[in-house]
């Protein structure tokens, strides 16, 4: 019974690469108990060239909402009359990529020293055989490299030096071989699951480079939504003849009320035969999401008058269209998945795809894509979403892997978005990306990596010309113990 994701996180990397890493911890018997540690520490210098809309981080565009028009009026002898009148229209909006805040893409150039897609950690677990149960617990520890957490920024050191602790793995087990699991606690998710743990990133960077926090996004909204790890309790059946079954509840979205909990499952096939080794699957998940109504904001209009002379003043109006009540919303988010790996003779492939409504955004955060997370969409519209990613590696004979990939995700535009920014203004979102790498054993421990990546970005927030590119270069090491 492996119930340590961390582990599996490895697992899934060694057998894409080929790699010597060991995925066993540091075993310390201790009476009825056998007390496992273990863990990764990972380091990469990074290069990221921004262009497009992620260099400006702005774009102008979009549909009039505020019209302005002066009109100046002259006093003679008790009589006021219009000397001039002149009216102006704003002729666009200015939409933001995000605020310019600290922390986001704001040069056309970031170097960065941090952690990769797996941040550090290291993980304390336990594990006994009681009363015919096979009962264990798991709690790990996640950390960065650099000295800037998610809200501090990404470009230096903060002098006293700040980075934030995530605990992503808290759970209990129990089961037996004959029926099964049951896992309460905090974990990765199982939608999504195989996606990331099939990525060759996993033991690099990926995309998301030069920007906060203390991970970047491997494949995150450019080929997968994320796990996440969420509280839940999940039940995963026993293995039988490779095939195995699994389903959790779990906490709802971030951005979702607690009204409604998230369900997801799958199902997986795992096969080795004639050196040849892979696993199938297919998945779902599926939450109810709902938003509170918003009333009706009437027009508005304001007038900053200031006197020109002792006979002439000027009337500044300002008129702020009216905002229609916004009904509240109740539907499904949901998505499947399904994927395929196989190795054999050195070589590794991966294929995934996944298809679903009203999870993710076509916003980015800083450099972030939301289109990778969990998160219901609040429109009255259904908003489909949808992307995969194809993946080779090879390991040569001197026991360098060397691999490539493909991948996109996309959230396509809705009749409110047309509305927001006019048809000729909405376009379907697209975060495509070719990723490149090297990953060299000197160890069975410790790995040199090296990857280039090549981020587009089209239609941000469904903004049609909202584009932009990343280019990463990232050298570092990865050790697991």
């Amino acid at each position: 019974m492996n119930n340590n994701k961390l582990k599996l996180a490895v697992a899934g990397a060694v057998l894409a690469f080929g790699s010597q890493a060991a995925n066993a911890g540091i075993i310390i018997p201790a009476g009825d108990w056998t007390v496992d540690l273990s863990g990764n520490m990972n380091t990469f210098y990074s290069n990221t060239d921004f262009n497009g809309s992620f260099s400006r981080n702005e774009v102008t565009g979009g549909s009039v909402a505020t019209s302005t028009f002066t009109n100046i009026y002259s006093v003679t002898a008790g009589t006021t009359s219009i000397t001039l009148g002149a009216g102006t229209a704003v002729a666009a909006t200015t939409k933001s990529l995000t605020a310019r805040a600290v922390g986001s893409p704001l040069t056309k150039n970031a170097n960065q020293i941090s952690t990769g897609l797996l941040p550090s950690a290291i993980g304390i677990g336990a594990k006994t055989r009681q009363n015919d149960l096979d009962v264990a617990i798991q709690t790990t520890f996640f950390v960065g490299a650099n000295s800037s957490s998610a809200g501090s920024g990404a470009y230096g050191a903060s002098g006293a030096g700040n980075n934030s602790l995530n605990i992503r793995q808290a759970f209990l087990s129990f089961g037996d071989k004959s029926w099964g699991t049951i896992k309460m606690g905090r974990d990765l998710g199982t939608f999504g699951s195989d996606a990331i743990l099939s990525d060759m990133t996993l033991l690099g960077v990926g995309t998301g480079a030069g920007g906060a926090g203390n991970s970047t996004l491997g494949r995150i909204g450019s080929g997968y939504l994320y796990a996440d790890w969420v509280g839940q309790i999940q039940y995963q059946s026993p293995n039988f003849s490779g095939f195995q079954v699994q389903g959790a509840i779990r906490e709802p979205w971030a951005n979702s009320t607690n009204g409604q909990l998230g369900y997801e499952g799958k199902a997986t096939f795992d096969f080795n035969a004639n050196d040849v080794s892979g696993r199938i699957w297919v998945g779902g998940i599926q939450q109810e999401i709902s938003t509170t109504a918003t009333a009706a904001v009437a027009a508005k209009e304001t007038v900053v008058r200031s006197a020109t002379s002792a006979s002439t003043y000027t009337d500044v109006t300002t008129q702020t269209a009216a905002v229609a009540a916004v009904n509240s919303v109740k539907k499904d988010a949901r998505a499947f998945d399904v994927g395929a790996k196989i190795s054999f003779a050195g070589l590794g492939l991966v294929g995934y795809y996944y298809d679903g409504q009203n999870i993710g955004s076509a916003g980015v955060s800083g450099n972030t894509p939301l289109s990778g997370l969990f998160l219901g969409d609040s429109g009255s519209a259904d908003r489909d979403v949808k992307g995969g990613y194809v993946q080779a590696t090879y390991k040569l004979p001197v026991g360098t892997t060397v691999g490539a990939s493909w991948g996109i995700s996309k959230v396509q535009q809705t009749a409110a978005d047309r509305t927001a920014y006019t048809a000729a203004l909405t376009g379907d979102y697209e975060n495509e990306s070719w990723i490149v790498g090297a990953y060299h054993p000197i160890t069975k421990h410790l790995n040199l990596v090296g990857e280039y990546t090549n981020t587009e970005y089209q239609n941000v927030s469904n903004f049609k010309g909202y584009d932009g590119k990343a280019k990463t270069f990232s050298l570092g090491a990865i050790l697991f113990f």
